[in-house]
């Protein structure tokens, strides 16, 4: 007969609860360190202090809130629909309008990349929150009065209308981005350099600034046709 081995009884495993106070101190260092996490762009700019100096443009200039984002790049459908694009965070709305001009079409992270140097050279040269330069520099660069055509049948002339917030900031968007364009063409400086350039001179309100120039030039030419 083979001796058949009896089943040895082990003791009970006992378990030592932990003190509810230390289970309590790890849920609050947890959400301590949960809630700490502060939405940077590119990892370095801060959207908490940005302020808005134009209350007319505030809900205009996506910067704040859920708008805050690390990477200018959504991926958003912006398009869908009249005014979503409002809600399409401040600066890559500056990025998308850098790919202009057919050969730069689509090439996004080659735009993020030119902002990206663009507010470190900011930072350098002002010490300021860049992402604060660029806000003021585009309520600066809005015309805020233009002129269109009114009238037909071969008897056409110009009236001067207020602009609206929402197209202030397309427009000053758009200038701005000309302005560095221009600059930039058949120059030694960089894209990123003639953009910083730009955008502290509009902040400043200088006429050093191809935006603020054609905004003086568009409010001049309407106060005339009132």
């Amino acid at each position: 007969m083979a001796d058949v081995e009896e089943p040895v009884e082990t003791p009970e495993e006992t378990f030592e609860e932990a003190p509810a106070e230390e289970v309590e101190e790890e849920e609050e260092d947890f959400v301590a360190a949960g809630g700490a996490t502060e939405i940077k762009l590119f990892g370095k700019w801060s959207f908490d202090d940005i302020e808005i100096r134009d209350i007319s443009l505030e809900d205009y200039i996506a910067c704040k809130g859920d708008h805050a984002v690390y990477l200018p790049h959504t991926a958003g459908r912006y398009q869908q629909k009249r005014f979503r694009k409002a809600s399409c965070p401040i600066v890559e709305r500056l990025v998308c309008c850098l790919m202009k001009k057919g050969r730069n079409n689509g090439k996004k992270l080659m735009a993020c990349r030119i902002v990206q140097h663009t507010l470190e050279i900011i930072h350098l040269l002002t010490d300021q929150n860049p992402i604060q330069v660029v806000v003021d520099a585009i309520i600066n660069s809005g015309p805020r009065e233009d002129s269109t055509r009114v009238g037909g049948a071969g008897v056409v002339r110009r009236q001067a209308v207020d602009m609206s917030p929402f197209r202030r900031v397309n427009y000053a968007l758009y200038l701005l981005a000309t302005g560095a364009r221009e600059a930039s063409f058949r120059n030694l400086k960089t894209m990123a350099e003639c953009l910083a350039e730009e955008l502290i001179n509009a902040a400043r309100g200088s006429s050093n600034s191809y935006a603020i120039k054609k905004k003086d030039e568009i409010e001049r030419v309407s106060k005339s046709n009132r």
